[in-house]
């Protein structure tokens, strides 16, 4: 056999080894009303909220209703820390997270365009520096390896198309001792005004997690309506 054949069959092997692991972790039923019809560790995956959802997020009630404030006085930075606002959106955490971090930045990390060049324009328009939007792919977020201190994620894990591979690079991107927090809707709570597959249970939340070798430290319920799940990369993962 040829060189070029070998690499041919080597590439084909590798390619059916992927696909059996897709498969593996992944599923496939009839799509429910909000969501994609393919399941993770038996969960559905929501739809995304596209860009045109950007006013939703903007909503002046929003502080209110979710004390988002609180969310983001408590999240545990330094002030030199870098950290990683996933599924940022039009950076509503993103700029004020990085006013806690005189000299640390936020790297807004984002799939659609969009979302990214409303940021750009409020970093602009505001003279704010330690902002840096960051397009994201549906598996990768496009982190630097071992570099982010803390990962934060409000409202839009359920949503990752990919959440193995994305939860995987998430991971390869903190530092030892790093951590990263979810945020959810409480699917436990019934009178959360927000669609099913729009929630995650702790339970579900600490299995994903664990699947990615992220270690739970603690959940803190101080907000009205969602969950504060905060994981810790080992210091040998």
């Amino acid at each position: 056999m040829s060189l070029k054949q070998q690499l041919f069959w080597m590439t084909t092997l590798s390619l059916v080894s992927t696909l059996a692991w897709v498969n593996v972790i992944y599923s496939e039923k009839k799509p429910s009303f909000d969501g994609i019809g393919k399941v993770y560790m038996g969960r559905e995956i929501s739809h995304v909220m596209g860009h045109r959802g950007a006013g939703w997020l903007e909503r002046p009630e929003r502080e209110r209703e979710e004390r988002t404030d609180l969310l983001i006085s408590r999240l545990p930075l330094e002030a030199d820390d870098v950290v990683a606002d996933i599924g940022a959106g039009t950076g509503y955490f993103s700029f004020p997270v990085a006013e806690r971090l005189p000299s640390g930045q936020v790297l807004a990390v984002d799939i659609q365009p969009e979302m990214l060049a409303r940021i750009e324009q409020r970093k602009s328009a505001d003279g704010i520096s330690n902002v840096v939007p960051v397009l994201g792919s549906v598996t990768d977020p496009n982190l630097p390896q071992a570099g982010v201190d803390l990962i934060f994620i409000v409202d839009a894990y359920h949503e990752f198309s990919h959440p193995r591979e994305m939860g995987e690079a998430m991971a390869r991107a903190l530092v030892p001792g790093g951590k990263l927090v979810l945020i959810e809707y409480r699917a436990e709570d019934r009178s959360v005004p927000i669609k099913p597959l729009h929630k995650m249970s702790e339970r579900q939340a600490k299995k994903e997690m664990a699947a990615l070798g992220l270690d739970w430290v603690r959940t803190d319920d101080y907000l009205p309506q969602q969950h504060v799940l905060i994981f810790e990369k080992p210091q040998t993962l």
